[in-house]
């Protein structure tokens, strides 16, 4: 890897400086962060269960079904970050659209500061200061998400303090039903842009409610744990074959 002394900014070599070993130092950091936080939340949460009445059983399966539901939709953030390494290089896809960032969000971000050049994101006008403008572009969005949970965390815990004086049973359900408004919020937002997001939308929305019933009916937890998994990979394939129709 080569890092230029100083940024040529008519250039279109975006590589050289997108792949420079200063990027590949800050993406380890990164990672290294996010596999150190991890390991103090697993911890934290073992150390809990007892005092909420789950066993270790129940959070060995509570992690095991986090793991597999993070497969299904990682796969569709690797096909997009593959496709755009030559655009940003791999350490900023790696940091950005990998672990922090949305794909949609970050490629808005980057298409826009570009565009407000005059150049195209990718195309025959898009220099290595051009590139830093859409790094910094993005960047600078994902900290003011980080900033805002920062600022806005203890905020929220109060309000949950005062609830739970309230009504302890409110804050069972408020947690599950802003999950589902926020997923439900995403998918029918899809939904006005063709006949194909609707058949993706309704087909995986019947297979994960049919495995959530055959889960309880059979009494195979393992099935609740496999089922986002398998509901993307079948609404996919439901999909695609839809378009060959």
């Amino acid at each position: 890897m080569h890092f230029p002394a100083v940024v040529d900014n008519n250039s279109t070599d975006i590589l050289a400086v997108a792949n420079s070993p200063v990027l590949w130092a800050c993406a380890v950091g990164v990672f290294l962060v996010i596999v150190l936080q991890s390991i103090i939340y697993m911890k934290a949460a073992k150390i809990a269960a007892p005092h909420i009445g789950m066993s270790q059983a129940e959070i060995k399966r509570s992690f095991n079904a986090g793991a597999i539901s993070a497969l299904g939709p990682s796969l569709a953030v690797v096909m997009v970050a593959v496709a755009l390494l030559t655009v940003f290089g791999t350490p900023a896809v790696l940091v950005r659209i990998g672990l922090i960032g949305s794909v949609s969000y970050e490629t808005a971000a980057a298409a826009i500061a570009v565009n407000s050049t005059g150049a195209e994101l990718g195309g025959p006008t898009y220099t290595q200061a051009v590139f830093g403008l859409a790094l910094a572009a993005m960047s600078l969005g994902g900290a003011i998400w980080m900033i805002a949970t920062l600022v806005l965390t203890p905020l929220l815990k109060r309000g949950d303090s005062a609830l739970r004086k309230v009504n302890p049973a409110i804050m069972m359900i408020v947690p599950g039903a802003a999950m589902v408004a926020a997923f439900m919020v995403l998918g029918i937002g899809e939904l006005p842009k063709s006949w194909i997001h609707v058949v993706a939308f309704g087909s995986s929305a019947v297979i994960m409610t049919l495995l959530m019933l055959l889960a309880k009916r059979v009494d195979r937890p393992w099935i609740k744990e496999w089922a986002l998994g398998i509901a993307i990979i079948l609404s996919l394939a439901i999909t695609h074959l839809a378009t060959r129709a």
